[in-house]
């Protein structure tokens, strides 16, 4: 990456304030309320993010004045087609490129702050080239990527640390007591002010409003839109970033309305409307989400036991893997909601897990489980089963619906892409 920016005169040199965000799970969600309060409150934001859902332009958003648009494809084209000519054909990665044509493209466009996603890890990943940010995020820490990052949390954790720079405040979540450790020691070896969840800073839910404090004083807010417990503990982690430095202005509006406004798809979100939903009866209702760890899974577990209490209702999990994931982990949160598993292969991916596989761990879990090649497959088995079923697969991610009875839920994470 060095080698890379130094031919393309160091871009990353040139950027607006830098937030800096890496972690295990919550870094999207968390980088979603980030940029909807600095918009809020009148600030143009460049955000870089990673994997996208559709296509390549939703890694790179551009700031403007009244809210950001994601890049166009001939001036993202143009970016990477100039990284790389820039390398010469010297060996890099994917990754590599693109955070290099997010540099060089935020580097054109003026800007108030860069949101900044870390790839993977933090240490050695791509973004990790930012000499003083103005803050660095550690979202919470769980076990993932162990092939890469290690395979004890004390080691995950301290390649996530690792982004903490010297003097820079540094904001995190509320973490296991060894990952704790682990970034509480990389923050005083850097003399970086820490604010940890727990300690400098607080969020709770308060008649179903978010209640944030800190040494500055107690926030009331609404409940952020995004759906589930820990939405609540993303929304707090932004809203300590953004009180932990001084260089951004945000007044109290900006806070609340960036706490309700803020969009991510595919974090435990209900498909409120388009082709399937209208072919739908009334009453049943589909959440999508891309959780794939053991961690992920427990959240969004949690936000389905959420809406059982609301509305008791069966649930059928339709999930797709890849082969690096620990599906026994991520499937054993959902043993106590539904005994019923759907296991499909991921369309186009060579390192898909097989359905056999997933079955075997849901069968270990004592769940009921069925296999299929893909989404539209295990929807006809389904229908054949109690009902006719309908879907559509678009990039690996299924959406699916249960048309052959009202009052069911129907949750699906067929994960297409890893970083």
């Amino acid at each position: 990456m060095q080698r890379l920016l130094e031919r393309l005169d160091h871009p990353e040199r040139k950027l607006p304030p830098v937030i800096h965000v890496a972690g295990t799970n919550g870094k999207g969600s968390t980088i979603a309320y980030l940029r909807a309060i600095l918009e809020a409150a009148g600030l143009r934001v460049h955000v870089f993010t990673s994997p996208y859902l559709v296509r390549i332009n939703e890694c790179y958003r551009l700031g403007r004045p009244g809210g950001g648009a994601l890049v166009d494809d001939d001036e993202l084209r143009a970016a990477l087609e100039h990284c790389e000519q820039a390398y010469a054909g010297a060996p890099i990665t994917i990754f590599e490129i693109e955070t290099a044509a997010a540099f060089w493209l935020f580097a054109r466009h003026p800007a108030d702050v860069v949101l900044l996603e870390v790839g993977l890890g933090g240490r050695l990943d791509a973004t990790n080239v930012i000499d003083a940010p103005l803050a660095t995020v550690i979202a919470p820490v769980s076990m993932d990527h162990t092939e890469f990052l290690g395979q004890t949390l004390t080691a995950i954790a301290g390649e996530k640390a690792a982004i903490i720079k010297r003097g820079m405040p540094a904001i995190c979540a509320e973490q296991p007591a060894e990952a704790m450790a682990v970034i509480d020691a990389q923050a005083r070896r850097m003399r970086a002010p820490l604010h940890a969840a727990g300690q400098q800073w607080h969020v709770s839910i308060e008649c179903g409003r978010l209640v944030y404090q800190d040494d500055r004083g107690l926030m009331d807010l609404a409940a952020p839109k995004l759906f589930g417990r820990h939405q609540f503990d993303n929304a707090g982690l932004a809203i300590a970033t953004l009180r932990a430095q001084n260089v951004l202005r945000i007044d109290a509006a900006a806070f609340e309305a960036g706490i309700v406004n803020a969009e991510w798809p595919a974090r435990m979100q209900r498909l409120g409307s388009g082709a399937l939903v209208s072919q739908a009866p009334a009453g049943c209702e589909v959440w999508l989400d891309g959780g794939h760890n053991a961690e992920g899974g427990r959240v969004v577990a949690a936000a389905l036991g959420d809406l059982e209490e609301r509305v008791s209702r069966p649930l059928v999990v339709i999930v797709g893997m890849m082969a690096n994931k620990d599906a026994g982990a991520f499937l054993a949160n959902f043993a106590g909601l539904t005994r019923h598993i759907m296991a499909v292969q991921i369309p186009d991916r060579d390192s898909a897990m097989p359905p056999d596989r997933l079955a075997d761990a849901a069968r270990a879990l004592g769940m009921r489980v069925e296999t299929a090649g893909d989404v539209e497959t295990a929807l006809q088995l389904r229908g054949e089963a109690g009902g006719k079923r309908q879907a559509s697969i678009k990039n690996g991610v299924g959406l699916v619906h249960n048309v052959g009875g009202t009052g069911h839920y129907c949750y699906v994470t067929v994960l297409s892409r890893s970083k």
